[in-house]
C-alpha cells in the first residue's frame, strides 16, 4: 500500500510540475506565435495600403474594391516626368535647353519592383494564417474640421480572423486589451472617421 501511496504521489507532483510549467508556458508561445503571424499580416497590409496609394495617384480616390485594386496592379501604368536639363539653369531656361517629357511605367513594376509574383497580387485581399478569410477594405471621403473633404480608406484583419486556432483564453485577452487601451483589436491601416495619413495601427 505503501508502495502505491508513492507513485500516486509521484504523479502526482509530475502532473502538477507538467501543468504549471504548461501555464507559464502558454502565454509565452501565444506571443511568439502572434508575432510571426502579425509580421505577416503587416506585410500584406503594406502592400494593399502601397497599391492603394499609387492608385489615388492616377485617379485622386482610393477604391473600395479589390477587384479593382487588383487589375489596377496587374494592368494599369503610371504617368512620370522625365526632365532633361536644370529648371533652376533660369540661362538653360531661356535658351530653351530644358524640358520635360513625360513617360508611363506598368504599376507593377512601379510600386513593387517586380517583388511580387502575379499570384501574390490575386492573394492580396487573404489574411495570411486566415485560412481563406480576407481583409475588410472600404474607401470614401471625409470631412475635416476645417471643411475640407480629403479620400480615405481603411483595410483591416481582426484577430479572430488570424489567431482563432491559438489559445482561446490568451485571445480574448489580446483582444479584451485592445479594447481597454481603445485599439482596433487586429491590424488596421487608414481610417473612414478621421484623416490619418494612410497611418497603421502598428506604427
Amino acid at each position: 500500500m505503501k508502495r502505491v501511496l508513492q507513485i500516486v504521489l509521484a504523479l502526482a507532483i509530475v502532473g502538477l510540475i507538467y501543468w504549471l510549467y504548461n501555464s507559464l508556458m502558454t502565454p509565452i508561445r501565444f506571443q511568439k506565435e502572434v508575432a510571426v503571424r502579425e509580421a505577416a499580416v503587416i506585410s500584406r497590409i503594406k502592400d494593399i495600403r502601397s497599391a492603394q496609394q499609387a492608385y489615388k495617384q492616377k485617379y485622386q480616390r482610393y477604391t473600395p474594391s479589390f477587384d479593382t485594386l487588383i487589375h489596377f496592379i496587374l494592368n494599369d501604368t503610371l504617368v512620370y516626368d522625365r526632365t532633361s536639363g536644370s529648371a533652376d539653369d533660369s540661362v538653360a531656361v531661356a535658351r530653351g535647353l530644358v524640358s520635360t517629357e513625360q513617360f508611363k511605367r506598368a504599376v507593377m513594376d512601379t510600386i513593387f519592383s517586380n517583388r511580387l509574383s502575379r499570384q501574390d497580387v490575386l492573394d492580396l485581399p487573404l489574411i495570411p494564417y486566415g485560412d481563406g478569410a480576407r481583409f475588410i477594405m472600404d474607401a470614401g471621403n471625409f470631412e475635416t474640421d476645417s471643411k475640407v473633404v480629403v479620400p480615405v480608406f481603411e483595410a483591416k484583419a481582426p484577430y479572430k480572423a488570424f489567431l482563432s486556432d491559438l489559445d482561446r483564453q490568451e485571445l480574448i485577452n489580446l483582444i479584451d486589451d485592445a479594447k481597454t487601451l481603445e485599439r482596433y483589436p487586429g491590424i488596421k491601416v487608414g481610417a473612414m472617421d478621421q484623416a490619418t495619413n494612410d497611418a497603421g495601427n502598428w506604427e
